[in-house]
């Protein structure tokens, strides 16, 4: 079978929503580190390896919001789709502790390939879900370990990340802090974007409207969290569009 780095459901869903996920599986293709990168399994099931249960939450958001998904299909350790092409940090080499074999002496040859079979084919995809229709706005889930390594705790449930465009973020913030059993993070657990990551490329670069969403993932590890979560942001996120009249 022909290895697919992305996956989409929903494409042909009419909502001004495109949900991405940038970090949505584990996978190794065969053809890196024949289908291993030389870490632990426990290792290829903790964050440093995919962001954990946040491809459930982005699946049932395009559902509830009738927009299409994109989902990745390779482990943000074989090459990260949310790192402009000359980020260092585009091939991990050590990860909250853990030190990635694979990638400890890739060339310039393995990350063109890397490139070129994971992580240009799911962008052009993006592009293309996205320029469907000219009002189209980009919601990109994620998740976020509640605590690293010999790091404090994280408080946080939810965090929205934003730069200078707050169109979105702004409101959905305001929101978020109505439901006073949340702790709502602004660029937390980490802040903003970086110059050439998905939000960058595919929507603050043209001036689409997008919204970075990030939860704890011990809060979306099953598939009930997972559900919630969705459950709980579509009407909400809907609410927010319809308010701010973008």
């Amino acid at each position: 079978m022909t290895y697919q780095p992305f996956h989409i459901i929903g494409e042909d869903r009419p909502a001004r929503w495109v949900v991405t996920c940038d970090h949505a599986a584990n996978t190794v293709p065969d053809f890196v580190g024949g289908g291993s990168l030389g870490i632990h399994d426990e290792d290829m099931e903790r964050h440093i390896a995919y962001d954990v249960g946040a491809a459930g939450v982005a699946t049932r958001l395009g559902a509830l919001l009738d927009a299409p998904v994109l989902l990745s299909n390779f482990s943000r350790l074989v090459i990260d789709p949310n790192r402009g092409e000359d980020d260092p940090t585009l091939l991990m080499r050590l990860y909250d502790g853990t030190i990635i074999p694979a990638n400890r002496h890739a060339d310039a040859r393995e990350r063109e390939k890397r490139l070129a079979r994971c992580y240009r084919p799911y962008h052009e995809a993006q592009d293309r879900l996205l320029s469907r229709r000219g009002d189209s706005i980009l919601l990109s889930i994620h998740s976020y370990t509640k605590q690293l390594r010999g790091r404090p705790p994280r408080p946080w449930h939810i965090g929205i990340l934003h730069a200078a465009d707050q169109r979105l973020a702004r409101p959905l913030i305001y929101r978020l802090r109505e439901e006073h059993d949340l702790c709502v993070g602004e660029n937390e657990p980490y802040g903003g974007h970086l110059p050439g990551d998905s939000v960058d490329r595919h929507a603050i670069a043209s001036g689409r409207h997008n919204v970075l969403i990030e939860l704890r993932n011990d809060l979306i590890e099953d598939e009930k969290g997972q559900a919630a979560w969705a459950g709980r942001l579509a009407p909400i996120l809907r609410e927010v569009l319809e308010t701010t009249g973008f």
